[in-house]
């Protein structure tokens, strides 16, 4: 069992000498002689502060400094920042016994720190993944509930161990299990921008830009505009032809007609992106005479008037306008708009989001598809492998699929609370959304290329808990990251960051009692980092479990490659792959 050395009047002198609101000054006369037996002190290291042992506070160290008397004598000075207090055996946050001077001093033993964590969760709630930093004996539990059920932000620069942290914290919420059954009820969907976490879940369900099928026709007008408008232009014309011909031909494929002056430019319908193609190619063609008449004549001779009656007439390409180009009219002012629809529907590379099976999926396989539910083999994790998405296409790639998301537990709570309106929990089949490296698709950016994805995560961010929805933001630069949605997260680890921008940005997004915590950040190991929030007893310096299977995220050898033989490149190979 460890010992102390004990503070006596004549062996050693550790006593407090001053007091402030948020901190305690404490002398030591032989900084050696004051620690545990095998181990020394450091910045991080715990104390207990008692004149009895019914009531301790306990501290952490903060920083050391040297005072010289006249006479040449050395005492140390020591200050700490208090946690809490232990009473009759039990941690207590904060409290009111804040030390006087004189006070004893010691350092904090094993048993004195595991009384802070070990009964900070009740045992049914407890998920740990982490150690104490400054004792790896120590396991630093949160609460599941309060950790998974508040937005989650994983912070730390490139090699701080954030990719890891993510797999750990993932690979053992989806292992632990209430009963003896094959897979929990956990849900988490991870988009992967850098196609990393395939090794870390074996078992995940996979959708990378060859499987994954995303319907275009459930795409919002926001999503629409963003994909098929040059937006920048704000040409009207494009925008009303446009709106025009998508509210159109989901009108004309709906089948129900009672129903159809229900259809809007947002209602999730099927509609045929060659007949908008079509349509727009025909108003790009048609002219007005002097009364403003569109006339249009059919290939068997039939003429007919533009008008809200007629206008399925234009999803034919057989038809020819008769009428006279004028001043005015839309003739050739839409060829900008049809060359970029023709591009982009005859680009290969979004065959995922707008080729034929695009056209074909329902919207139950499209839910099942993202929620690893499938007759084969249901996934508790699934993986969408943005790393083949054009960048073009990414901000509405993931705005389309958090949307979807989103909606499932905003008409889940609500299909439940009809069948009883006394349910108290709104969704038991709660998702987590994980967005690795989020500040590539919710920065913090005024342009319009991201405004989908932000819309749709800032409304997860702000109303995702009540519907069941939350998110884990994993970013090394937290600075450039919409301050709507890293400012609604209530946990936080974070590791290690060097640049001082997303160090000032983290600071002002945690409490101001850390104190000098925070300061530690660009000096954190790899796989170390701060922890903190409304899951966890108090903020903690930790070090993170290793994950089962780590995640690709390796630093490639440069030096070690570089010294082997030269290796030829197989370039055709290279080609046929660029050019799928």
């Amino acid at each position: 069992m460890t010992t102390i050395a004990l503070n006596t009047v004549n062996k050693l002198n550790a006593e407090v000498i001053a007091v402030y609101p948020d901190k305690v000054k404490i002398s030591v006369d032989d900084l050696k002689e004051f620690s545990l037996a095998n181990e020394s002190l450091k910045v991080g290291s715990y104390l207990r502060i008692s004149d009895n042992e019914n009531v301790v506070l306990i501290g952490i160290i903060e920083n050391f400094s040297i005072e010289v008397s006249d006479e040449g004598k050395r005492r140390y000075l020591l200050e700490a920042y208090p946690l809490g207090i232990i009473k009759n055996d039990k941690f207590v946050r904060g409290g009111d016994s804040i030390a006087i001077p004189p006070k004893t001093v010691e350092p904090a033993t094993i048993e004195d720190i595991k009384k802070i964590y070990e009964n900070s969760v009740e045992i049914e709630n407890s998920f740990c993944f982490s150690k104490l930093s400054s004792n790896r004996n120590i396991s630093v539990p949160v609460d599941g509930n309060k950790f998974f059920n508040k937005h989650i932000a994983i912070v730390g620069s490139t090699g701080s161990g954030k990719s890891h942290t993510v797999s750990t914290i993932l690979q053992k919420a989806v292992s632990q299990k209430s009963g003896d059954f094959e897979l929990n009820n956990s849900q988490i969907i991870i988009f992967d921008i850098h196609s990393e976490y395939k090794s870390a879940f074996p078992n995940a369900n996979i959708l990378d830009i060859s499987s994954l099928v995303l319907p275009y026709w459930m795409l919002n007008s926001d999503e629409l505009e963003d994909l098929f408008l040059d937006t920048e232009v704000n040409d009207h014309n494009q925008r009303n032809v446009f709106k025009q011909a998508i509210v159109s031909n989901r009108k004309y494929y709906h089948h129900d007609v009672s129903e159809s002056s229900k259809i809007h430019y947002d209602f999730p319908s099927f509609f045929d992106l060659n007949d908008l193609l079509i349509y727009v190619n025909n108003r790009n063609n048609e002219g007005k005479d002097k009364n403003n008449k569109i006339s249009w004549k059919k290939p068997n001779g039939d003429v007919f008037d533009f008008s809200e009656n007629t206008i399925f007439e234009l999803f034919n390409d057989d038809i020819e306008c008769i009428t006279p180009t004028a001043t005015g009219t839309l003739n050739g002012k839409l060829i900008n708009f049809l060359n970029r629809l023709e591009n982009k529907i005859n680009d290969k590379r979004l065959d995922f989001l707008l080729g034929k099976k695009s056209k074909e999926i329902s919207f139950e396989d499209t839910l099942k598809q993202l929620m690893g539910c499938s007759k084969e083999n249901n996934s508790n994790v699934t993986i969408i492998d943005l790393s083949g998405v054009p960048f073009e296409v990414l901000s509405v790639t993931v705005s389309l699929i958090s949307r979807i998301i989103f909606e499932y537990g905003y008409i889940y709570k609500r299909l439940r609370c009809e069948e009883n309106p006394d349910e108290t929990i709104n969704n038991d089949v709660p998702i987590l959304l994980v967005y690795e490296e989020a500040h590539k698709y919710v920065p913090k950016s005024d342009l319009i290329k991201f405004r989908s994805s932000k819309q749709s995560i800032e409304r997860i961010a702000k109303e995702g808990r009540k519907y069941g929805i939350s998110l884990l933001l994993a970013s090394q630069r937290p600075s450039e990251i919409s301050e709507t949605i890293f400012s609604q997260c209530n946990n936080f680890i974070a590791m290690r960051l060097t640049n001082p921008n997303d160090q000032n940005y983290v600071k002002k997004l945690l409490p101001d009692t850390l104190g000098n915590l925070i300061n530690m950040m660009p000096s954190f190991k790899a796989g170390e980092g701060l922890l903190l929030g409304e899951s966890v007893v108090l903020p903690s310096i930790v070090q993170i479990d290793q994950s089962d299977n780590p995640p690709l995220s390796n630093d490639i050898p440069y030096w070690k490659l570089w010294k082997e033989e030269w290796k030829d490149l197989d370039f055709e190979a290279i080609k046929k792959e660029w050019y799928k």
